[in-house]
């Protein structure tokens, strides 16, 4: 199973509570010491309340593992695996399962498990990653584990396999998380989130069976993560029910497959128990009848009776038994349309978002989010994933603290006037139903929505004081050579052109022959004077025949140096126009061209009408709805040249009165 996570960057780690793990470690090691993290201490307070009293934990130590009597302790042995893992007394499940899920990648893992050890350069401190609202968190912390009469009370190891990294990594979480008590229920897609940055699926259990069946197969050949979880009980607490099964718990899902029993088919599904032991005992259990009795020639590969957690289950049975399977890849998984797996898409990401409620709960303010559909597609076509940040969230939450709306935008200056609603099945339920079990989420939800061409805008409003959240709105792409573990690349816009040096220094720099600036001329100084970064979107040869066409006042398919004087000003603003408009969201959507046409000195007194700003969104943007510095240059110089030209030859300024070749001058050169 190879997952298609990206690899974690350096540069993009965030050190949690600005703790340096190299600069702690080394301190550490000259000092002789062993590392004692004072940020979460080894104190009652880093356990929680709720687990202190349900656990009845009055005879609680704290040691390291080489304190404990069982033997030497290592961090991985003979690598890892879903059955180093063994839930302890805190409820953490949700976050094991993913856990499990993710280890049959052990690279995957890497990612956020950095290789340590406890005998080269040991020091008590160990490091993890989380994934956090758009960013990469660096958690550390000492190897002071919680335990009683030697024992840990929360994830131990394997009985006999001293490996401590899932001791270590659910302690890292719970830092955090604030406490092991803030582990204590919670929601899978959160974990899945939590540990890939991914972005989750709901499979519908309604689903039949072979449909089922191919979505996991195919989930699993695609790299995701795959959990599931059986419905909530009255008790509200786990527990172990007649069939093996336990109430209110996430598995992970490890493998599928058809075999073969009694002259057909049949489709099984194989789970695995975070707790390490009680397993399903219906059809197709360990030491089962069924297994007795396939002949299928796989059997001695798929099938192994071990008191292990692991089991398999008719695909029947698990569709009655559970409540909601979970799917999270880094890109969004499309079910909707015979399972596809390979479609490609396209992500805007706004980062770092606030949004304000009021004291007396009342939604405040509402934030609008644009972005553009370009064309029609089978199936769902857009995605909108949100991810709240673990500060803004309360105790006493039970519900997800935003709501969103999707709206069709009909002229975007104008948006609070022109709105098309969308109808009621486009809404946000922010309550994914299952087999009439309700599988909620606390800090992460995604909503996938089939949507006609158009310009639409997402509403988020908020009864909280104050939200922070991540928005990713994801797009299906019909572009076959844009990869599923690719993003769009943008050449990045430098932050002003040297003002150091005159425009007239500039010209002569560029120009190659005699005193004029030809294309290739004007396309070398555009590409290295005004974009950074990896090529991508940049000033393509046709663009700069069109910039000197426009410019071009003695019409020789040239810029003398007066001529590029006067395209070097509308340079500078538009650079000043892009960036404002990309503050904050990181791009430029074809529904801010209005906003570009009002913030342009040079187009003053100079509108349009919806139907052609509509036409022009389609022109300069790309599939996406993303519009780039080039396309907007472009798209503002060619607007200003021809009204101009427009009102120097009419005489009404209403109209115009032309012979057939006076216009094809006109529109074939300009």
């Amino acid at each position: 199973m190879a997952h298609n996570f990206k690899p974690v960057e350096e540069s993009s780690i965030i050190k949690f509570n600005d703790q340096d793990f190299n600069s702690l470690r080394d301190q550490c090691l000259r000092k002789h010491q062993l590392f004692k993290d004072d940020t979460f201490p080894a104190t009652a307070s880093s356990i929680g309340q709720k687990l202190l009293q349900e656990k009845n934990l009055y005879r609680l130590e704290w040691k390291r593992p080489q304190d404990l009597p069982a033997g030497r302790p290592h961090f991985i042995l003979e690598g890892v695996s879903r059955f180093d893992i063994n839930q302890g007394g805190a409820g953490d499940c949700w976050f094991l399962a993913a856990l499990g899920s993710l280890t049959q990648n052990p690279a995957s893992l890497q990612k956020i498990m950095p290789v340590q050890s406890f005998s080269h350069q040991y020091a008590g401190i160990f490091c993890f990653r989380f994934w956090q609202c758009g960013y990469w968190v660096e958690v550390v912390v000492d190897d002071r584990l919680p335990v009683v009469d030697d024992v840990c009370i929360f994830v131990k190891p394997r009985q006999g396999n001293q490996e401590f990294w899932p001791c270590l990594l659910e302690k890292a979480y719970a830092k955090l998380r604030g406490s092991y008590s803030h582990l204590h229920y919670g929601y899978l897609p959160d974990a899945l989130v939590d540990l890939t940055g991914g972005v989750v699926t709901t499979v519908n259990m309604y689903s039949s069976p072979s449909d089922l069946m191919m979505a996991v197969k195919m989930a699993a050949k695609a790299g995701s993560l795959i959990t599931c979880a059986t419905p909530n009980v009255p008790t509200g607490k786990a527990e172990q029910m007649e069939n093996g099964l336990v109430s209110q718990h996430a598995y992970t899902v490890t493998g599928a497959e058809q075999i073969q029993y009694r002259r057909s088919g049949e489709e099984i599904i194989r789970l695995w128990n975070p707790w390490g032991h009680t397993e399903w005992r219906g059809r197709w259990r360990d030491g089962s009848q069924e297994w007795q009795e396939t002949l299928d020639p796989r059997k001695s590969q798929l099938y192994e009776n071990k008191q292990d957690g692991e089991f398999w289950m008719s695909c029947q049975d698990f569709k009655e038994k559970f409540s909601c399977l979970y799917i999270c890849n880094r890109f969004p998984i499309a079910l909707d349309q015979g399972n596809t797996f390979h479609d490609t898409w396209s992500q805007t990401t706004f980062k770092n978002q606030v949004i304000q409620g009021n004291a007396a709960g009342e939604p405040q303010r509402q934030k609008h989010y644009f972005f553009s559909v370009q064309e029609a597609m089978g199936g769902n076509n857009v995605v909108v994933s949100l991810t709240i940040s673990t500060q803004s969230l309360r105790a006493e939450d039970s519900q997800f603290p935003l709501q969103f709306q999707v709206f069709k935008v009909r002229q975007p200056a104008s948006f609070q006037k022109f709105r098309e609603r969308l109808p009621p099945a486009f809404f946000s339920p922010f309550r994914i139903a299952a087999q009439g079990i309700v599988c909620e989420t606390k800090c992460n939800f995604t909503k996938a929505f089939q949507l006609s061409p158009g310009d639409y805008a997402v509403v988020l409003s908020t009864h909280h004081k104050q939200v922070e959240f991540l928005l990713r709105i994801f797009q299906k792409t019909p572009n076959s050579d844009r990869h599923l573990t690719g993003n769009f690349s943008f050449t990045s816009l430098k932050e002003s052109l040297p003002e150091d040096i005159s425009p007239r220094v500039i010209f002569h720099r560029y120009v190659q022959q005699g005193s004029e600036m030809d294309a290739t001329d004007l396309q070398s100084f555009l590409n290295q004077e005004l974009l950074e970064g990896p090529t991508g979107d940049v000033f393509s040869s046709d663009e700069c025949r069109s910039i000197v066409a426009l410019m071009d006042l003695k019409v020789n398919g040239r810029l003398d140096e007066e001529e590029f004087g006067r395209l070097w000003m509308r340079l500078v603003h538009y650079q000043h126009v892009f960036q404002k408009l990309q503050k904050g969201s990181g791009v430029l959507l074809s529904l801010d061209l209005w906003k570009a046409m009002e913030s342009t000195d040079f187009l003053v007194g100079i509108s349009v009408d919806e139907e052609l700003l509509y036409r022009m969104s389609l022109r300069y943007s790309d599939s996406s709805g993303r519009v780039s510095f080039p396309s907007l240059v472009c798209f503002l110089m060619r607007l200003e040249t021809m009204a101009k030209i427009f009102r120097n030859l009419s005489k009404d300024g209403k109209r115009l009165c032309l012979t057939e070749m006076e216009w094809m001058n006109l529109v074939m050169y300009n």
